[in-house]
């Protein structure tokens, strides 16, 4: 699986180096500023596919001493990088734009560029969606961030190639400027998108939909012997997971009984999950007051006869155990 993603990126990185050749040659032959944000964006591409690359690369080194949870969080600081990267291009290409209105330049070969340009924005849309596609499939964060923004390159050409065939027709040499000055603000957009979904995943920013996802697997191989889950805290490392829980057993159970369940919600989680999940386990000593919700039949120690079983839900399981007391 790995491998796969550094074999993903890899490709990526030389499709983006003959597609920013291509929009450079397209460039020196129009002399189109339009044309110009895009082989700015390409070279951003061409960038941060490299340091993709050696994030990816260096992501997939096992845990050490120094680093017990593994590299993988390097992929959401080279997603980052994109992310201000394509920020910048775009500040970049507005300042060339508006530069062109004042400092007018001849314009020639549009059709040509035009062409180079269209096949670009396909190539462009194809290797992004294959990017995505692989990356959510093997949560890398750095090949979707990649992936979305070979794409939003394939939207930006589409305009770009309406508006430098209007410009063909009309000959109105300020349109070239307008039309740059158009896709640096979306190119702006989309570092200021990338960086904000990055950030919030440095910053360990709740996943609910893995830990819904978590919270199903538990409840359908779920044992009369767990009571209640709770205070569960999820943070994603790149392709894997570290989950922290309390697991309420039976108050009478013994050491060596309390890890037989503990080591069996492991095997759960981990055979039932696509990813790579480190668990830390606390166990809990069951109360009275959990009896009402507490469905093991086979109890002696029952005080109170069993009426319903709490809901297995995110809301529920990421409260702690004196959040739980208090919504009783």
């Amino acid at each position: 699986m790995d491998k796969i993603k550094l074999t993903v990126q890899k490709r990526i990185v030389t499709i983006s180096i003959v597609l920013f050749i291509g929009k450079l040659v397209a460039y020196y032959l129009t002399n189109s500023v339009g044309i110009l944000t895009d082989a700015l964006e390409s070279t951003v591409n061409v960038i941060t596919g490299l340091v993709s690359l050696y994030s990816i690369g260096l992501a997939l080194k096992p845990k050490d001493i120094g680093h017990p949870f593994g590299h993988g969080k390097v992929e959401l600081l080279s997603a980052s990088l994109e992310g201000f990267l394509i920020f910048l291009a775009g500040l970049i290409i507005i300042f060339e734009a508006v530069k062109r209105f004042f400092i007018p330049a001849e314009i020639q070969q549009l059709d040509v560029g035009i062409v180079i340009i269209a096949v670009a924005g396909l190539i462009n849309y194809i290797v992004g969606f294959y990017s995505i596609k692989t990356g959510k499939k093997h949560n890398s964060m750095a090949l979707v961030a990649g992936g979305k923004h070979l794409q939003s390159d394939t939207y930006s050409s589409i305009g770009l190639v309406m508006g430098l065939i209007l410009l063909m027709v009309t000959r109105l040499a300020w349109l070239d400027s307008l039309i740059a000055i158009i896709f640096g603000g979306i190119i702006i957009y989309t570092g200021l998108k990338i960086m904000k979904e990055t950030t919030s995943v440095l910053m360990d920013e709740a996943d609910f939909k893995i830990i819904e996802a978590i919270t199903q697997i538990i409840y359908k191989h779920r044992t009369e012997n767990w009571v209640n889950i709770h205070n569960v805290k999820l943070v994603r490392y790149g392709n894997s997971c570290h989950l922290d829980c309390d697991l309420t057993l039976p108050w009478y159970m013994n050491v060596r009984e309390a890890h037989v369940e503990i080591d069996r919600l492991q095997e759960v989680v981990k055979n039932g999950f696509s990813d790579p999940v480190d668990l830390t386990i606390h166990t809990d000593a069951c109360t009275n007051d959990l009896c009402s919700n507490c469905r093991k039949s086979t109890c002696a120690e029952r005080s109170q006869e069993f009426t319903f079983e709490l809901p297995w839900n995110v809301e529920q399981i990421i409260k702690t155990k004196k959040q739980l007391q208090e919504s009783k």
